[in-house]
């Protein structure tokens, strides 16, 4: 009995250890893709942007979301996962929607992608930064970003007039 205890204990065990890795292993592979996504829809705002802030944001959104594909693929690495090499369907279908806007409306509609964007990864970053291990450590350094991120959005979607 004592024996059935035991390895019913260690299965347990194992069983809770391989479900924190998956949780880490699957919030990793959609924050590399999501990084992706970032980047690609950075370099688009230049592009097909009106307003220098826009251009600008969208500036930020390419470097700080390089440099944090970075940091994801070295926590990846730490936690076994193979990380994905682009973004997922859905997110290329946005960029597709986005990429036939350009001026104002583009400015408006990328504005308003990224605040609901933004609002759904903190979230998902705040709940993956309770890991105990890289993928944890990687999204509690990025909510901060996230945060700056979201407040710029914020406030290109309340800029009625394009700038210059």
């Amino acid at each position: 009995m004592k024996v059935l205890s035991i390895t019913a204990f260690v299965l347990l065990l194992v069983s809770s250890a391989h479900a924190a890795e998956s949780t880490s292993q699957r919030f990793l592979k959609k924050a590399i893709e999501g990084n992706y996504a970032e980047v690609k829809m950075g370099q688009l705002a230049q592009q097909n942007g009106q307003s220098d802030d826009v251009k600008k944001y969208g500036q930020m959104l390419s470097h700080d979301h390089s440099d944090a594909n970075e940091k994801a693929m070295d926590a990846a690495k730490s936690v076994s996962v193979t990380p994905p090499d682009g973004p997922n369907a859905k997110q290329k279908s946005d960029y597709e929607k986005m990429a036939k806007m350009t001026g104002a409306k583009f400015d408006q509609e990328f504005a308003r992608h990224m605040v609901a964007d933004h609002q759904k990864d903190i979230a998902e970053y705040k709940k993956a930064a309770k890991q105990s291990d890289a993928a944890g450590e990687y999204a509690k350094a990025q909510i901060p970003v996230l945060q700056e991120h979201l407040d710029t959005a914020k406030s290109l979607t309340s800029k009625k007039t394009p700038g210059r």
